[in-house]
């Protein structure tokens, strides 16, 4: 295994803005959690946006608090072929992986109106609404770390 190091401090450099996301963040994942929305979908979201972006930083952070909360590993395992492994996820954490995917995969077609129908008959309006929040930070923080590089393996964990 070789070393890496990052190739800019992103964070270090911009302070302020990494703050500012980091609190908004934080915002989005705690009212996902106020509206309803089950921490393991959370968590489950969280990952597999940043498995369809590549971001080995991100996979290994979320990864780690999944875990530390519960999410067994199986599932992890199993995350990035979900619709593969029904068995093991959900019908709504099902529907809330397909709206992650299309908002991370967002093309010419947008979101298809099956998979946000999908997610509106396992969530409600205010929790589909969190949910696309939790993805599009997801995607933002990913596109940050791909930026800069960031080197999975040095994240320990919430205290």
């Amino acid at each position: 295994m070789t070393s890496q190091s990052a190739r800019l401090p992103l964070f270090q450099i911009a302070r302020e803005s990494y703050g500012a996301m980091g609190k908004f963040a934080q915002t989005v994942t705690q009212s996902a959690l106020r509206s309803g929305i089950e921490a393991e979908v959370v968590h489950l979201v969280k990952i597999r946006v940043s498995q369809v972006n590549g971001c080995a930083y991100c996979i290994d952070m979320h990864i780690i608090d999944a875990q530390a909360a519960g999410v067994t590993a199986q599932r992890v395992y199993l995350l990035d072929a979900w619709r593969h492994s029904p068995r093991f996820f959900s019908e709504p954490e099902q529907a809330a992986l397909g709206l992650a995917e299309a908002i991370t995969l967002l093309g010419t077609d947008a979101v298809d109106d099956d998979v946000y129908q999908r997610a509106r008959k396992h969530f409600t309006e205010e929790q589909t609404a969190h949910l696309i929040f939790v993805a599009t930070v997801m995607n933002a923080w990913n596109r940050l770390a791909i930026s800069a590089r960031l080197v999975p393996g040095a994240y320990k964990g919430r205290s």
